[in-house]
């Protein structure tokens, strides 16, 4: 038996609990994995509070992250005692995720554990840290240098946004966080943001064209934020976009497109091909301050992950939530 999250909806009553369940209960795979640690992101809160139509069938465990070691394998890529880290794939929505002690998966999801890393840290960097590392990796690949000018994090606060902010910094960008939050303004620069603004500036309708401010932007908000930080890029600068905090919507024009020749970047980080999860991963191993990883991250054991769901859902929590799913 193991314990895990288990979301269930029986006649159009939705219910998240914690729970133990049988080994001949995983679903099919061709690895199973012993869990060490998850995450708690967004995309689970939304899918432990039922606030998102994230979960596509029932029952379902939550978490799309997950680290942990080897237990049985029919992949011969994969033996009993490696380590090894999955992000997406649409674990924890369609095929069940890392809150639970134990999962069972699809051994092409997978990549190596990073040898530099715990299991964790890979947890406290998860999908929000390898999220930021696809969109600067994505920026650099359409020449973006730190020479260019500053770069707007926004959704500063949140786990792409820390994370962002942290590995930009690092790499020698110029960085300005947009938070709604004025109280983080000394954590935002503990983490190498140089300038702070109200995500005020940006959550409203705008024109279609502002004062071009912004080199390059990583924006995890989407909807109007995400309008007014493109129409206030420079001429050909970049744009990545990740999220939809604010909602899915694009209220924008073309204008910042074809008239400054602004580039809109799209970051997929489910369903990468292994050789850039690999790349990522290495970069982060090697790039990102672990150390500043104590300032953004909180630790919490599975049975408090439903409640810390709605706290996240509230926009309570700073910074990145890790699962050690046995504690």
């Amino acid at each position: 038996m193991f314990k895990a999250i288990l979301i269930e909806k029986l006649e159009e009553k939705y219910s998240a609990r914690l729970t133990e369940l049988m080994n001949d209960q995983l679903p099919t795979g061709n690895v199973t994995v012993k869990v060490a640690y998850s995450t708690l992101n967004y995309k689970d809160a939304l899918a432990i509070t039922g606030k998102g139509p994230v979960v596509r069938q029932f029952p379902m465990v939550p978490g799309i992250d997950l680290a942990g070691t080897v237990e049985a394998s029919d992949d011969p890529r994969y033996q009993p005692g490696d380590r090894v880290l999955l992000n997406g794939w649409g674990v924890g929505e369609s095929h069940w995720g890392g809150l639970a002690q134990k999962a069972r998966l699809n051994g092409d999801w997978l990549i190596p554990h990073p040898e530099r890393l715990n299991e964790r840290q890979t947890m406290a960097i998860g999908t929000a840290g390898y999220t930021a590392m696809l969109c600067l990796m994505a920026l650099e690949r359409h020449g973006l240098k730190p020479s260019d000018g500053p770069v707007l994090v926004t959704g500063a606060t949140g786990g792409v946004g820390s994370l962002a902010i942290s590995l930009l910094a690092g790499a020698g960008y110029t960085v300005t966080a947009a938070t709604g939050k004025a109280s983080e303004a000394a954590y935002l620069k503990s983490l190498g943001a140089t300038a702070i603004i109200d995500r005020a500036e940006l959550s409203a309708p705008g024109r279609p064209l502002a004062k071009e401010k912004w080199a390059a932007v990583i924006d995890s908000v989407g909807s109007h934020t995400l309008a007014n930080a493109c129409a206030s890029t420079m001429t050909e600068g970049l744009v990545a976009a990740c999220g939809l905090a604010q909602g899915m919507d694009f209220p924008a024009t073309v204008a910042p497109f074809i008239l400054r020749g602004v580039s809109l970047l799209g970051i997929n980080s489910v369903t990468q091909p292994f050789e850039r999860r690999v790349e990522a991963w290495e970069r982060l191993s090697k790039q990102l301050n672990i150390d500043a990883l104590s300032l953004m991250t909180k630790e919490i054991c599975l049975q408090s992950a439903i409640a810390a769901a709605s706290e996240l859902m509230e926009g309570k929590i700073r910074g990145r939530l890790i699962v050690d799913v046995n504690g």
